[in-house]
């Protein structure tokens, strides 16, 4: 067995069982013998789709996936994907052939590019340590939830690898949750849930899998639970769930959220985008933030209580702590009735903006949100459009949703459905594209055939990058730059092998409830020419904070 095969195979048997990428000559071998190994080979077009899919498929499926590319232009070409998933803590192995030499064509300092984007960058140094040095990479991303970069050097592929005699340590399963121990900060914040008459509890991805323990533990102080963008749905069927908190919130949700006296970020970063910069949180309101890294607490605003810890273990202790304290908090019986009747955003009266041509994004994603099935998984790429499908379309659960916007990168939201999809087969996978992204991605169409997902890709199309439009065009800029004539990607998209239709009124919309009705053999795109003349509701907010 050579350098190339021991890593392969070592990275399979650490608990790799997913593997995305573009296979070129330097990757090749790592590759092969990953799948001997029993690994499976996605194949993207383009790296960063790749990258971006082995994210989400981490994400969704609660495993540690890889990525494999070429040496130099390969990893540069994934750079992107790879921010995406640093920023987020995916535990995610790039594995990249290397060159050493300076003359090559291929050659770029391969670490310092990791070190940029707050990856982990590591090397296979000698042949005898090819298997372990392959086994340590995907324990550190599974241990500290962080991407790292494996170089594997061209020069030592060939070499014989020499037998270390460790035998390798399978991690595969679920992801475990950091742990940290709880220190008096869960004392703290009981003192501050009992002081608490409208504590309000916003979850957010360090949170994920812990909605039992919230839920629970949140009836007894009588709060309001809402998450952030990437754990929307953790709380979809609690009569007291106000949604996605920041931009994304229905008006009544925000209300109540800038009405709470306790707001208790679980695993929540409490950002600029989940608070709306901050206008989320009302005067005098106490904050606490719960997190297993002690530096990310306080990290975007000062909080008033700090725990150090899991959110589930944090949330189990509270609850001891409490004992048999209980409190109505929140929970009157005028909220109940006012979230039942107006909590979600397709509740909230607005003028439909629909013209003949041209259909109105809430009206279309309602629509949708009727017609598909409850059992979905919606991914959403960057832009104007992002709220319709984050704010109207609902989902069972947390893994519902696979949001990969850490970055803010248009063009991602494709290749995020494709790995959800891989993640979880038992949903219907649903693609929400502007038409920016979704030609910038055209190209994966063509794996989301290969691959014979039953997907549904839906695009607002709006002719136009929409949110510098509706950004730079009040204050009198040239918007040429930032609008193209109308692409039809109905037949693009039959150009791939799909089924397509074009929708501009919702009656068009039936063509998609006979493909649901269906085998679904094909996957199906919606090119909807959605109005053009005005910001989303969330753009709006989010320049009125710069």
């Amino acid at each position: 067995m050579n350098v190339a095969e021991a890593v392969g195979q070592s990275l399979a048997d650490a608990g790799i069982g997913h593997v995305f990428g573009v296979v070129g000559s330097g990757n090749l071998e790592l590759t092969n013998a990953m799948v001997a190994a029993g690994a499976r080979f996605v194949a993207a077009r383009h790296e960063s789709a790749g990258t971006t899919m082995a994210d989400a498929f981490a994400r969704m499926s609660g495993e540690p996936a890889a990525v494999t590319l070429h040496q130099g232009c390969g990893l540069t070409n994934a750079m992107t994907g790879m921010t995406e998933a640093a920023k987020s803590r995916t535990p995610l192995v790039v594995v990249v052939a290397e060159t050493d030499q300076p003359s090559s064509n291929f050659y770029v300092d391969q670490p310092a590019l990791a070190d940029a984007v707050g990856a982990v960058p590591m090397r296979v140094t000698h042949a005898g340590a090819a298997a372990q040095i392959a086994r340590s990479a995907v324990e550190l991303a599974v241990r500290e939830r962080r991407t790292v970069l494996l170089n594997v050097p061209l020069a030592l592929q060939p070499l014989a690898a020499e037998d270390d005699g460790e035998p390798a340590r399978a991690v595969a399963g679920p992801i475990p949750e950091a742990t940290a121990a709880l220190s008096e900060g869960v004392d703290r914040l009981a003192e501050a849930v009992r002081a608490a008459r409208r504590p309000v509890f916003i979850a957010g991805r360090g949170a994920r899998g812990a909605s039992a323990e919230l839920a629970a533990v949140a009836e007894r102080c009588g709060a309001l639970l809402a998450t952030s963008a990437v754990a929307k749905g953790m709380f979809t069927g609690n009569d007291w769930s106000l949604g996605v908190s920041g931009g994304f919130s229905s008006p009544l949700s925000a209300d109540l959220i800038q009405g709470a006296d306790l707001i208790v970020g679980w695993g929540c970063s409490l950002n600029m985008w989940t608070m709306r910069q901050g206008t989320l949180i009302g005067a005098g309101a106490t904050v606490a933030q719960v997190d297993v890294d002690p530096a990310r607490i306080g990290a975007y605003r000062a909080v008033d209580v700090a725990v150090t810890g899991d959110a589930r273990e944090c949330a189990i202790g509270l609850g001891q702590v409490l004992g048999d304290w209980a409190s109505e908090g929140y929970r009157s019986p005028a909220v109940r009735d006012d979230l039942a009747a107006r909590g979600r955003w397709r509740d909230t009266a607005y003028d439909d903006l629909s013209t003949d041509e041209l259909i109105d994004p809430r009206i279309l994603t309602a629509r949708l949100d009727d017609l598909l099935p409850a059992e979905r998984i919606v991914s959403v790429d960057s832009g104007n459009f992002m709220g319709y499908p984050s704010a109207f379309l609902d989902v069972p659960d947390e893994q519902g949703f696979c949001f990969t916007q850490a970055f803010q990168s248009v063009g991602l939201g494709l290749a995020t459905a494709i790995g959800a999809a891989l993640a979880r087969p038992d949903r219907l996978p649903v693609a929400a594209l502007g038409d920016g992204g979704a030609l910038m991605s055209a190209s994966e169409l063509e794996t989301v055939v290969r691959l014979r997902l039953p997907m549904v890709v839906v695009i607002y199309n709006d002719s136009a990058y929409g949110a510098e439009v509706h950004h730079f065009g009040p204050h009198g800029h040239n918007l040429d730059t930032v609008r193209f004539p109308e692409t039809d990607f109905a037949q693009i998209a039959l150009g791939y092998g799909f089924d397509a239709t074009t929708v501009r009124r919702t009656a068009d919309l039936e063509a998609l409830g006979h493909w649901l009705a269906g085998d679904r053999a094909r996957p199906m795109l919606v090119d909807a020419k959605v109005v053009r003349d005005r910001p989303s509701w969330w753009l709006e907010e989010a320049f009125r904070g710069h």
